[in-house]
């Protein structure tokens, strides 16, 4: 097979291309030219250089390709530029879409977010579940929705694509969660908010492979919520805490949590400076629980992932390997 991955330098997109290198797969990857291509040492990717939106570049990209696997997304929450998060979200998709199905691929697998079934309130759903909440929590919550609907368009047009929803990824070079992993790892974090927070996991590498069985076998159209598993953060950490004897960190106080959030917003909005605390964070933290159940990819795709405490173990023996 030839695949072609966008954002093949990100965490997500790296992994899968290594995935599918080692099952023998000539494997095409979409690239910025400001892209940062260390994830992708000892590939044998053949790299294109182009922006999401650039549909030339989409087109030499997709030339001769069979499967393409969409990671390429802006992912942060807090303080973001809402404009540019809209362009590479939902326009970058709709021009993947587009480019796909006039090149007349065989299967697109888009990598979405369990985010795009809103606030549910605490109540574990599946792919059946239809979204609720009637606003939105946040530009990225807001810009998947939105990408996820382009999807669903294409493939009521005939365009052979599969959606897969993952919950939050986790990996030992995890751009988001990775750095607070190596402050609790040097044993300088002695605080963190939200300890009650249920959070669904699952490893970079069985994404990859669940994208992958995707391509083999899912029907088009289809959705599959990709998810080991959850536990609060609290547990979380009692799980590293295990592996490591470094102490859990401390729970901060609430109100303070909220106080924080409310003060840094607009100073980070002010100087364009990322706080560790936002509104938008704090929402994420103490507001907002999305539970999924993740059977549907096990039974019809075969999926198996590493279990929750397995990931997470892993992770920091790796972590600390590295160090």
């Amino acid at each position: 097979m030839k695949a072609l991955v966008t954002g093949a330098s990100g965490f997500t997109g790296s992994h899968l291309v290594r995935a599918l290198e080692q099952q023998g797969d000539l494997v095409v990857g979409l690239v910025r030219k400001s892209s940062n291509l260390a994830r992708l040492s000892n590939c044998n990717v053949q790299l294109v250089y182009g922006d999401i939106t650039d549909r030339d570049a989409l087109r030499r990209a997709m030339a001769g390709v069979d499967t393409v696997f969409h990671t390429a997304a802006y992912v942060e929450l807090g303080i973001v530029d809402e404009a540019e998060m809209e362009r590479v979200n939902v326009e970058g998709t709709r021009c993947v879409l587009e480019i796909a199905q006039a090149a007349g691929v065989s299967k697109v697998v888009y990598c979405s977010t369990i985010g795009v079934f809103g606030d549910t309130g605490g109540k574990l759903v599946n792919e059946t579940f239809k979204r609720t909440q009637t606003n939105f929590s946040s530009a990225y919550d807001r810009t998947k929705y939105q990408a996820q609907e382009w999807v669903d368009r294409f493939a009521a047009q005939g365009l052979p694509v599969v959606s897969l929803l993952p919950s939050g990824i986790f990996g030992a070079d995890d751009p988001h969660f990775g750095p607070v992993m190596q402050q609790f790892l040097k044993g300088r974090l002695k605080v963190w908010a939200g300890g009650d927070r249920i959070t669904g996991i699952v490893h970079v590498d069985d994404l990859a492979a669940a994208m992958i069985l995707a391509a083999a076998k899912s029907k088009p159209g289809e959705h599959y919520i990709i998810s080991a598993g959850e536990l609060t953060t609290r547990e979380m950490f009692e799980i590293f805490s295990q592996e490591t004897r470094i102490p859990a960190p401390t729970e901060a106080p609430k109100p303070l949590v909220r106080l924080l959030g409310n003060l840094l917003d607009p100073v980070g909005r002010l100087l364009k400076w990322q706080p560790p605390l936002s509104r938008e964070r704090v929402h994420y933290i103490y507001d907002r629980c999305v539970r999924v159940d993740a059977t549907k990819a096990c039974q019809e795709l075969g999926w198996h992932p590493r279990s929750v405490s397995q990931t997470l173990s892993e992770i920091v023996r790796t972590m600390q390997a590295a160090s």
